[in-house]
């Protein structure tokens, strides 16, 4: 290698390159490069877009980027009604807000054999410690599901969930991403819910949403004909079609 090459030092003055990305990196925070190239275009800047991005790079302007979470492949679950109660529930997510506007969030759980509301937990947040905590108290309450049905959302897929679900030696059945109808019997309760109680009032607070959903999920479970179950109730059905293991 020439001597040449080894000293070489450019003498080309990048000051005002930095000035300018400087100066619409500050107007515009949250755009990236190729905006910012753009922009200057149009201001009648004729940097080459090579040049422009090698300072952009040394200014230390790049974005970050938030990297898509992968999850890893998921089997499509074939949906099979159990012989007997606690053999799998089924668990999702609902939202819905107060007349201020503010945000509620519902999370259900069903028993696959006789579609039966397990619990209903109504709150402004529900994290994956609440997640675990309801399926705690549903298990002291009941008897321990050998499998639980669910879709992708975060609080499933967290880390303590799969601590949790091995722990607990729980089978967590999740559904393949945009699939809803393989999480088919709580997407349909998910529907009646939405109809008989969040659609059908007005809310001003959260304790008048648990209030009437608790009234509904009574007259759901002991009462309302269910197509599906020999029009019977989920409670008189399983009374009289499934083995009970509590």
């Amino acid at each position: 290698m020439s001597r040449s090459v080894i000293y070489y030092e450019s003498v080309r003055c990048d000051k005002e390159t930095e000035a300018a990305l400087l100066a619409k990196a500050e107007d515009h925070p949250r755009e990236g490069f190729w905006k910012a190239y753009g922009r200057l275009r149009l201001d009648g800047k004729p940097w080459n877009h090579k040049r422009l991005h090698r300072v952009y790079v040394k200014l230390g302007l790049p974005l970050r980027r938030k990297a898509k979470k992968r999850l890893p492949a998921r089997p499509k679950m074939t949906l099979v009604v159990p012989s007997e109660l606690n053999d799998t529930c089924s668990i999702d997510f609902m939202q819905d807000r107060l007349e201020n506007g503010r945000k509620v969030r519902c999370f259900n759980v069903i028993d696959d054999a006789n579609r039966e509301i397990i619990f209903v937990d109504i709150d402004y947040s529900l994290k994956s410690q609440r997640v675990l905590w309801v399926l705690n108290h549903l298990m002291k309450k009941r008897a321990k599901p050998k499998k639980v049905r669910m879709d992708n959302g975060p609080e499933f897929i967290a880390h303590l969930t799969q601590f949790w679900s091995h722990a607990h030696d729980i089978q967590f059945l999740y559904i393949q991403p945009g699939e809803p109808t393989q999480n088919a019997y709580i997407e349909r309760f998910n529907g009646s819910f939405r109809r008989g109680v969040l659609d059908a009032f007005i809310f001003q607070t959260i304790e008048e949403v648990r209030e009437e959903a608790e009234k509904w999920v009574d007259d759901y479970n002991n009462f309302r004909p269910h197509d599906s179950l020999k029009r019977l109730p989920p409670t008189v059905y399983a009374k009289r079609y499934l083995s009970n293991t509590n």
